[in-house]
């Protein structure tokens, strides 16, 4: 048997809003997940460790044990031996008592992936295949001037022209061939994107000269990723000009665009820097 444990908070622990109840263990995400795992044919059993309130590495100063970093070596150490650790935590690094960003829920999480690998007993998962930090994040607030392209929202007539674009963008920015590791999962992706109106393009001729994707969307801001343009019809002007009109149609529903790029991708952060986005934190990724 596989066991998983899941360390995370509310979100996790299933607390009905506005009551002190809870919902049941086949109610609950990770309940729902060991289910639907086990009737598949696996053999697993996920361990919950959640609490309301948890930070990642910060102290709630009106709640004692809320810092998650405290004593996550020997949760690991109790529950060992486990295939997986699942770390969902951040949320509350934002609460209104905390001077907090987004940049530093980022670094907490890193701390705690830090200290499972340095964990008495180490679960068996893998090491990340690259370590990505000091990626710029960019962020885009005032609409830029158009940028009189062709861009609109895919459609589902466009599914079998983006899974090859978005694999590609995918194998140039991760190094992995998504369409040889699971063709048909990142098929349903692509998918999932064109239908949750998450996917813009612009095409002409069959190429495409533009296209990019929502990874996150709130209130707030859009986060961007899968900005790509076909090699043939690179060097033109095309993606400026298409994020142009991206940001704009986007800046029209949320008050902030952003995105993050390699420190190294000369190219892509002068179309960024040229539609008129600013640098602000950095991000970390790791690659698995």
């Amino acid at each position: 048997m596989q066991q998983v444990l899941v360390y995370s908070d509310s979100l996790t622990w299933g607390i009905v809003p506005t009551t002190r109840k809870r919902l049941a263990f086949d109610a609950r995400w990770p309940g729902v997940m060991e289910i639907t795992l086990n009737e598949q044919g696996h053999s697993v059993r996920v361990i919950e460790d959640c609490l309301n309130g948890r930070r990642t590495v910060w102290d709630d100063p009106f709640k004692p044990g809320r810092n998650g970093l405290v004593g996550l070596a020997q949760r690991i150490e109790i529950n060992s031996p486990l295939s997986l650790v699942m770390l969902m935590l951040g949320t509350n690094d934002l609460q209104s008592m905390h001077p907090h960003t987004a940049w530093h829920a980022a670094q907490g999480m890193a701390a705690l992936v830090a200290a499972v690998r340095q964990a008495p007993i180490e679960p068996g998962m893998p090491r990340p295949r690259d370590d990505r930090p000091g990626q710029p994040v960019y962020v885009l607030d005032a609409p830029p001037l158009p940028g009189d392209s062709g861009l609109r929202k895919a459609t589902l007539a466009d599914l079998d022209l983006l899974v090859p674009a978005c694999a590609a963008a995918h194998r140039e920015e991760i190094g992995i061939d998504p369409m040889r590791r699971d063709p048909d999962g990142f098929r349903w992706r692509t998918r999932m994107q064109i239908e949750d109106g998450r996917s813009w393009l612009w095409l002409e001729d069959g190429v495409i000269r533009f296209k990019a994707e929502a990874s996150a969307w709130t209130p707030a801001a859009v986060q961007l990723q899968q900005v790509w343009v076909d090699p043939q019809a690179r060097n033109r002007g095309y993606a400026q000009r298409g994020m142009r009109d991206l940001c704009r149609l986007l800046l029209e529903r949320v008050p902030s665009v952003c995105l993050f790029v390699r420190p190294e991708n000369d190219v892509a952060i002068h179309v960024y820097e040229r539609v008129g986005m600013l640098r602000t934190i950095s991000y970390r990724s790791l690659i698995f």
